[in-house]
Formats: C-alpha cells, sequence, structure tokens
C-alpha cells in the first residue's frame, strides 16, 4: 500500500504534517478527514527501487538526466512566474473574485487538495494584480500558512469579510460550503448594484445631453440675438435680461465686458467632479459622514432606496457570517464596517454593545428607528427561535425586491420631471427672445 505525505490544518486551524498509507489520493484525503484535520496537500512518497546492477545503473543515469529536467523546467517555471509577475495599478473586478471563489469551491467539493486547487487557478489568470495575489498566497500556503491569514495580507482583494469567512470555513471543515455561500452572496450583492447603476444610466445620459443643448443655445444662439437687440435699441423685458445674463455667465463674460477667471461652462460640467470630491472630504470624518448619509437617507424617494439597499445589504452579510459559523459579535462588526452607511455604522455599534451586554438584538435598532418595524419584529422573532441567520437572509430577499420596485419608482418619476424641466427650460429662452421682437413689431406698426 502506498504512503502519502501530507500538509493539514487542524480544528483550530494550526498546520499539521505526517504521512498516512491508503490504497490512492482519495483515499488518503478521506482517511486524513476522519482524523479530524482538512488536508491542504498530499503527495505520494516515492520508494527507489533496487533491483540489481544494471537497474542500478540505468537508474543513475536516468537520475542525472531528470535531475537537470527539473532545474530546466524550474527555471523556466521562475521566468515564467517573474514575467506574469508585474506592476499593476487599480484592483479586481468584483466579477473576478467572484469567479475565483465559484471556481475553488468547486475544485474543494471535488476533494482536491487546497495547495493544486490554487495553482490550477492561478494558471488561469492573465498576468496583473489577481495573479500575483493568488501566486503569492499560492507561496504563503506551501509554506504552511493556512488559507485565510495569506489573503488577509491582501486587503485590496480579499476584503476582511472575505477572509473571516474562509477563516470560520477552515475552522469547521466545511470549506466549500463556505465557498458556495460566498459566491452566492457576491453574485447578488453585484447584481443588486448593477440594477442601481443600470436605471441610472437613462436618466443621467439624458440630463448630460440637455445641459449640453442648453450651454450651446446660451453660448452660440443668444448672442446673434443680443446683437440685434442693440441694433434696434429697444428696452428689454425682466426675462430677456435675466437670458442675457445667464448667457454672458456661461460664455465667461463680467457685466462690464471683461472676461470672468472661469467661465460658467466649466462650473456646469465640473460640478459633478466638484460634488465628489466634496463627499470625499466630508466622508474623511465620523461626524461629516454621519451628517452626509444622514441627509441623504431623508431624501425624498431617493432616501427610500438608500435605507432599502443599506438594510439589504446588512442583513445578507450579517446572515451569511452567522451560518458560516462566525461568532455573532464578530459578524456585527464586520458587517459595520462594510454596510457602506454611517447611520447604519452607528445603530449596528450600538447592537454589537447591546449583545456584549446580554441583551437583545431587537431592541438597539428599534430605537435607532433606521429599519421599518417589519425588518426589527422578524429579528426579534429569529432570535427567540435561534434561526436569525435564516431570518436575516429572508429579510435581505424580501428587500431585494423592494429595492427593484424602488428603483422602477425612481426611473418613472425622473422620465417625466426631465422632460417637464427640459420643456420649462426651452419654453422660458424662445419666450425671453421672442418678447423683445414682439415689442420692436407693435412699435414698428404705430
Amino acid at each position: 500500500m502506498p504512503t502519502f505525505q501530507f500538509e493539514a490544518l487542524d480544528q483550530s486551524g494550526k498546520p499539521r504534517k505526517g504521512t498516512i498509507d491508503a490504497n490512492d489520493g482519495d483515499d488518503a484525503i478521506a482517511r486524513i478527514k476522519k482524523q479530524g484535520y482538512f488536508p491542504t496537500s498530499v503527495r505520494e512518497r516515492k520508494v527507489k527501487s533496487k533491483s540489481g546492477a544494471a537497474a542500478s545503473a540505468r537508474d543513475a543515469k536516468a537520475a542525472k538526466k531528470e535531475k537537470k529536467a527539473p532545474k530546466k523546467a524550474a527555471a523556466a517555471k521562475g521566468d515564467k512566474k517573474k514575467a506574469a509577475m508585474t506592476i499593476t495599478l487599480g484592483g479586481v473586478s468584483k466579477k473576478i473574485i467572484t469567479q475565483f471563489t465559484r471556481q475553488l469551491s468547486t475544485l474543494q467539493d471535488a476533494g482536491l487538495p487546497i495547495l493544486r486547487s490554487l495553482q490550477i487557478l492561478t494558471d488561469q489568470q492573465k498576468p496583473g494584480l489577481m495573479y500575483n495575489t493568488l501566486a503569492d498566497i499560492q507561496d504563503e500556503v506551501s509554506g504552511g500558512a493556512s488559507l485565510s491569514d495569506a489573503m488577509a495580507k491582501h486587503p485590496k482583494v480579499f476584503d476582511r469579510l472575505y477572509t473571516k469567512m474562509i477563516a470560520a470555513g477552515e475552522v469547521g471543515g466545511v470549506l466549500d460550503v463556505i465557498l458556495q455561500r460566498l459566491a452566492d452572496f457576491m453574485e447578488k450583492a453585484e447584481k443588486l448594484k448593477r440594477k442601481i447603476i443600470g436605471a441610472m444610466i437613462y436618466p443621467a445620459v439624458v440630463v448630460t445631453v440637455a445641459v449640453a443643448i442648453v450651454v450651446g443655445i446660451m453660448v452660440v444662439v443668444v448672442p446673434k440675438f443680443v446683437e440685434i437687440f442693440k441694433d434696434f435699441d429697444t428696452a428689454l423685458p425682466a426675462p430677456t435680461r435675466f437670458l442675457i445674463a445667464t448667457s454672458n455667465f456661461i460664455k465667461g463674460v463680467k457685466p462690464d465686458g471683461t472676461a470672468m477667471m472661469i467661465p460658467g461652462w466649466v462650473l456646469i460640467f465640473g460640478l459633478p467632479v466638484l460634488i465628489i470630491v466634496l463627499k470625499k472630504l466630508v466622508n474623511q470624518s465620523k461626524q461629516g459622514r454621519v451628517a452626509a448619509d444622514h441627509v441623504m437617507t431623508r431624501i425624498p424617494v431617493v432616501g427610500n432606496l438608500i435605507r432599502k439597499t443599506s438594510v439589504a445589504r446588512f442583513t445578507r452579510t450579517l446572515g451569511t457570517l452567522i451560518s458560516a459559523g462566525v461568532p455573532i459579535l464578530e459578524g456585527i462588526l464586520i458587517t459595520r464596517d462594510t454596510v457602506g452607511n454611517a447611520v447604519f455604522e452607528t445603530a449596528l455599534q450600538k447592537v454589537h454593545d447591546s449583545i456584549r451586554e446580554g441583551e437583545s438584538f431587537a431592541a438597539p435598532l428599534r430605537e435607532s428607528k433606521v429599519c421599518d418595524s417589519l425588518v426589527v419584529n422578524m429579528i426579534d422573532v429569529g432570535e427567540e427561535t435561534g434561526e436569525l441567520d435564516k431570518m436575516l437572509m429572508k429579510i435581505a430577499d424580501n428587500y431585494d425586491d423592494e429595492v427593484d420596485t424602488a428603483v422602477g419608482a425612481l426611473v418613472s418619476l425622473l422620465e417625466p420631471l426631465m422632460v417637464v424641466g427640459l420643456g420649462v427650460t426651452v419654453g422660458f429662452i424662445v419666450i425671453a427672445l421672442f418678447m423683445p421682437l414682439v415689442s420692436l413689431l407693435q412699435n414698428v406698426s404705430q
């Protein structure tokens, strides 16, 4: 019976090494798991054969050739790895991480050692940040580190939520199941994000085109009419004077005729960038983020969408962590750091402090008033029945549907508002330009 050398993790996550006799690789993995270990590497021990002088000579000659071949192969492999380990900018998309998680789950479910699975998935990656990260993780794991510890050294690719769930899967010996849940969670979160972004593309394009048309009218058309008005030397009504002043501001001309330092059209098209920069500056402080998120959640229609999205995200994240075996206090802290809304961060911190002191989950959440009473009641029921993770996942599924409805309602509201706004703007421009012409025609006819 062949002998296999193995490297594994025990139930506390510490690396273990040893040998075991088994019929084949699958039998060795099964025997190792029966001992309470989670295998990360299983290799058959080679036994040198001695069957005579001629065989020994042939073996020595073959070994000499093979000794050179691995060096060449290792050198080629090293050169290939150095060529692929390039300097990269940016991060790794959630789509690539989700795909990697799903593939790793499949390989683990098939019984492959973790080191072999990482090698397969690393070879599939194109040169870039993901390849470099997986190559480093592969080296760490081969050196005896656990998968979660190796991933934790790359927070730009694998965040705290990801590494904590991997650690829970390693300790419980259910890494394949945890990876499957993690992939499902990431796919649903990305699907929700794509829905919101997709719904905002149409209004953003329409608004951008409309603003560009109005700016073009102000810069090109209105000055032509101003020249006509100057030739006839007629008194201009208030709407026309306001339109001319707006046109001069957009062109970058002061009332005295001198040029402005920054034209108005630059300010108009630079307003989105300015808003993004101000938001980043505000988010640098805890108080600023709380104030900004509090205001955003109070905006009609948009605030409702933000609240529903945050509830769906925090319930799905916490439910996934609890079902994976992560302690509830640690799960709440991870959820607090990944929810993406300062108002909910404050509420979850209160929930964490309440549970740590032996109180309930639902009471501080009810006092914070960040969730509907239905959410609080369902969480309360989940606590009483001992199925908090399942109840949180049901809430997340329910709020995903409500987010879809809220996004549809927002798009339906934006379309008529954009049409009315554009119509009023163009109508005002037409009326302001033709009012002096009407007065001029009346004077001429008299």
